[in-house]
């Protein structure tokens, strides 16, 4: 328990670290709680459709306040198989709120979640600079301040979805990976179970992150049949049949009743499509009434169709590589160097102001470019190429160390699932919280690998410090003109 608890305490030289990082979240925060406090405290008998309906932040999905509001398995129950109960206490507190007061506070009680989670991310990967990569302080409070300079990570610690949280679980097991590899151990069976099931909880596919952490950590001893059986085998199979339960359980049967009443719908359409032509037509002959009647059904369809392939949503997304519950969702056909210039290392650094923060599925583009007309559009580009350069140099000094790769399996394995087989490649910048953070991590061997050389450090210091200036000023200034 204690060494729990010194996981969470604040140390004498983070004091400075952790003042500025609350004060930052709580800012952002507040302004996520202000700009929709009047609509959102009220009391509802949908909360699912007031905040689904009025929530538009880029493509964030608001689903923690309706679980906070009024309690059900909300999230994907696949993706996000535990978030639902991880939130069941902040509903027993938000229920007692409203009952004392009239007013529905889920929107100040998902910011106080937020701003935990953010706070000891931000503390986790201070650390991990200053005591794992041991760079100097000063690099350190800059490859920190960096990474929350970042758009997407900055709006992840302001907005009611699960990406802050994951980023909370995943900087905590590099850490402890981290202060393992330096120490000549490695991730235990109870310490990979218990982060499995922290982080696979919030979002499945990070849990797959945990074993990467642990073959790295562990290495041969991976794949003792003990570790294997208990660590990894069994506690998957129990996650992935409790989601199944969660399924059969809470969705699946308000599926059935959704498909009831759609059904019913239907037949009442078909019916009243079936009455007018029998008035039409005058007639009562059965095979001329139903032929028409289909073919009516058929043209209809048909024009639907025609106005879904014209609506953004559907322009926005690609062509999947085949057809089934889970293939259905990849993209082929994106173009993958438009989305790493623009998404994936654009928009999630820097956000653009032409459709400032829209939704790809309601009216923002897919690619959307920085606008070189002005100064402003070259600087964003050349801020973002002087991040990535920097990223893939780091990369390259670093490309011995242990803790590097660790770090590195992690953003793999997302760019495998989003740029290899296209899953949500359409909007890639919103989960930029997952795998951003690994950047300022490589950079950080950059500043390791030059420190005894003063001016080369110097200059690159002073390049990095310009670019986080940059992007602090640049997406807290989109974002307070998009919020107020």
């Amino acid at each position: 328990m204690k060494s729990i608890t010194d996981i969470f305490k604040i140390h004498k030289d983070e004091h400075w670290m952790a003042l500025v990082s609350f004060l930052l979240f709580a800012f952002l925060n507040f302004l996520s709680v202000y700009k929709y406090w009047d609509r959102f405290s009220a009391l509802s008998d949908n909360y699912h459709k007031l905040f689904v309906r009025y929530f538009s932040i880029s493509g964030f999905d608001p689903l923690t306040y309706e679980v906070v509001s009024d309690w059900d398995t909300a999230y994907n129950v696949y993706r996000h198989p535990l978030l639902a109960f991880f939130m069941w206490p902040f509903y027993l507190l938000n229920q007692g709120l409203m009952s004392l007061t009239g007013k529905n506070f889920a929107t100040v009680i998902t910011a106080l979640i937020i701003i935990f989670c953010a706070f000891y991310s931000a503390i986790f990967l201070f650390r991990i600079f200053k005591n794992i990569i041991k760079v100097k302080v000063r690099e350190a409070y800059l490859l920190t301040a960096l990474t929350f300079s970042m758009s997407f990570i900055m709006l992840s610690a302001m907005v009611p979805d699960h990406f802050i949280m994951s980023m909370f679980a995943l900087t905590l097991t590099l850490y402890l990976s981290g202060k393992k590899l330096i120490g000549g151990s490695a991730l235990n069976m109870w310490q990979t179970i218990a982060m499995f099931i922290l982080t696979a909880g919030i979002s499945l596919n990070n849990g797959l992150k945990i074993f990467l952490a642990g073959l790295v950590t562990r290495r041969k001893r991976f794949f003792e049949w003990r570790y294997l059986l208990f660590a990894v085998i069994i506690p998957c199979a129990m996650i992935w049949g409790f989601a199944r339960w969660e399924y059969r359980t809470y969705v699946w049967p308000k599926e059935m009743a959704r498909n009831e009443v759609k059904a019913k719908k239907n037949r009442e359409y078909v019916e009243n499509i079936r009455k007018r032509v029998r008035d039409s037509i005058g007639s009562e002959d059965s095979a001329a009434v139903e032929a028409l009647t289909k073919k009516i059904q058929k043209e209809k369809a048909k024009a639907k169709y025609l106005r879904d392939r014209k609506k953004i949503w559907n322009k926005n997304t690609g062509k999947p590589i085949a057809q089934g519950e889970f293939m259905r969702w990849t993209d082929k056909t994106t173009s993958r160097w438009d989305v790493t210039v623009e998404c994936l290392f654009g928009e999630g650094i820097q956000l653009h102001r032409d459709h400032l923060l829209g939704d790809v599925l309601r009216n923002r583009p897919l690619i959307v470019r920085y606008d070189i007309g002005s100064i402003t559009g070259y600087i964003n580009y050349l801020v973002e190429a002087i991040i990535v350069g920097c990223f893939l140099i780091g990369v390259w000094m670093g490309r011995k160390k242990l803790f590097l790769w660790t770090a590195l399996s992690f953003l793999f394995l997302d760019m495998a699932l989003h740029m290899g087989l296209g899953f949500g490649i359409n909007e890639i910048y919103i989960m930029s919280a997952h795998y951003l953070f690994v950047l300022p991590i490589a950079m950080a061997y950059l500043f390791k690998s030059i420190e005894d050389r003063k001016k080369c450090s110097d200059v690159m210091f002073a390049v990095c410090t310009v670019a986080t200036v940059w992007c602090f000023a640049w997406n807290i200034g989109n974002i307070i003109s998009y919020c107020l």
